[in-house]
């Protein structure tokens, strides 16, 4: 049997070999593994907001002005060739024009419609992407593909890599938190770590469809010890995990170590981050909270803000359920999406703005968008299909440029055509804006060096200020 590295060392050298690994693994235990480390490149961004809109919002109806389709509205398009996988041969179809009037706001003259009249307000603050295309053409695929750069395989989401290369600026949270994430589309693998180490997992506020006023982390307080007794029963879990961790060599043990430590320390500071008691009426009035459409996700986006100030690296606010269809899957009654625009325009505008008048923005990217776009053509009466070949993300802040249009779909809105930009293309250039670098980032797991990106993925500078 050949010894592995503990064994040896404890063995040799009349055991001073195990006496030097013992003070390395005590100096290892007191060091966060979640620490801040430098960025590779000079990162504009320090943390990252991700503002998920489930189910496939409609870019013709929200952010991409496509006069064509207004003046074509009923008649049949050719889209041959683009519809294969779901449609078969039939390539006829019958074009539907935005159910809202489009107008340009702020001096850059950026399009929004009347879905949006907050965020139209801050046009000049955003980076508009209207050439996305992703892959898969189902939710699940869509969504695990946003979230981890994979379709059907179990690959770490972007929070978690975005921790591994960073880590975190406040040891007492996680980095990456997900607010009120569904457990359906992917559930708990669009926030996995997979394969890189567990502290890497994203923590879970609450979840789909439970009011966000009661959002919070689960299990983390006890209600049958004092303070103090939790305090030296802890220490002794410690203790003997660290003991045992000196015998064997053990990712898992030494993860749940780190944890346990995390997890301690978030009970001392999580329960006053989560609760909003103490923001003053003026902020939970411009969220929207206490409003009934609104008050969810103006507490979720609140949350957010107040996440993103004490240093956590990413965070997720979810606008999703546990619904067969995501909230924003509107294959018939498209004029439904304005029950949505209404619950989630009014407290993102507000969080643009918060972040802004608190010097936050210019260091933190803002991310809006869902997993593909909508067709410019009818399904059924008044619905639309999905539509991943071309669609609208937008950014602000983090180093992107404000006010600035990237790309463009066809003339209708169904392809992406000019200065087009994969999912993977926008998850490296995000990593970049944070001085990642998303080819060097990688870990070693089975025999291979894997990254968020996978083998593709361009930074696109043009968006960046």
């Amino acid at each position: 049997m050949i010894p592995n590295r503990r064994q040896f060392l404890k063995s040799s050298s009349c055991g001073f070999g195990s006496l030097a690994l013992s003070s390395l693994l005590g100096q290892a235990a007191q060091e966060n593994p979640l620490s801040p480390k430098p960025p590779v490149l000079p990162g504009r961004a320090k943390r990252i907001i991700f503002l998920f809109m489930a189910g496939g919002p409609s870019h013709v109806d929200s952010f991409d002005y496509k006069p064509e389709l207004i003046k074509r509205d009923g008649q049949t398009f050719d889209f041959v060739g683009v519809r294969k996988q779901t449609f078969g041969k039939k390539s006829q179809r019958k074009l539907l024009k935005p159910l809202w009037d489009f107008k340009q706001h702020g001096q850059s003259g950026r399009w929004v419609s009347s879905l949006f009249p907050h965020i139209a307000k801050h046009v000049d603050d955003l980076c508009f992407i209207h050439s996305m295309h992703t892959e898969g053409v189902a939710h699940g695929p869509s969504t695990l593909f946003l979230h981890t750069g994979a379709t059907n395989l179990v690959r770490p989401s972007m929070g978690s890599w975005v921790t591994y290369g960073l880590g975190t600026e406040n040891e007492n949270l996680p980095g990456f938190v997900t607010i009120m994430p569904s457990a359906s589309k992917g559930g708990p693998r669009n926030y996995s770590n997979a394969f890189l180490p567990a502290i890497h997992q994203g923590t879970c506020v609450g979840r789909a469809g439970l009011p966000a006023s009661k959002a919070t982390i689960r299990n983390l307080k006890n209600p049958h010890l004092p303070l103090n007794s939790q305090s030296r029963q802890f220490d002794f879990l410690q203790q003997l995990n660290r003991q045992q961790a000196q015998t064997k060599d053990d990712q898992n043990l030494n993860a749940a170590i780190d944890s346990f430590d995390l997890a301690f320390r978030m009970q001392m500071n999580a329960p006053n981050i989560l609760d909003l008691s103490g923001e003053s009426d003026t902020t939970k009035t411009m969220y929207g909270i206490g409003e009934k459409a609104t008050d969810d996700y103006g507490r979720q986006c609140l949350m957010a803000r107040r996440l993103a100030e004490r240093g956590v690296r990413f965070i997720q606010v979810n606008y999703s359920d546990e619904s067969v269809n995501p909230r924003w899957d509107q294959h018939s009654n498209m004029p439904k999406h304005a029950v949505h625009a209404r619950a989630t325009d009014q407290p993102v505008a507000a969080l643009l703005q918060d972040l802004k008048q608190r010097g936050l923005l210019e260091d933190t990217l803002v991310w809006w968008g869902g997993e593909f776009g909508r067709t410019p053509f009818s399904q059924g009466k008044d619905g639309r299909d999905h539509n991943p070949r071309g669609f609208t993300t937008w950014l602000a802040g983090g180093g992107t440029k404000p006010g600035h249009a990237h790309g463009a779909t066809d003339e209708v809105g169904d392809t992406a055509v000019t200065d087009r930009l994969h999912m993977h293309d926008l998850h490296a250039t995000m990593l970049h804006l944070l001085g990642l670098d998303h080819e060097r980032l990688t870990y070693n797991y089975a025999g291979r060096d894997f990254r968020l990106t996978d083998i593709a993925g361009n930074v696109e500078k043009a968006i960046i200020a």
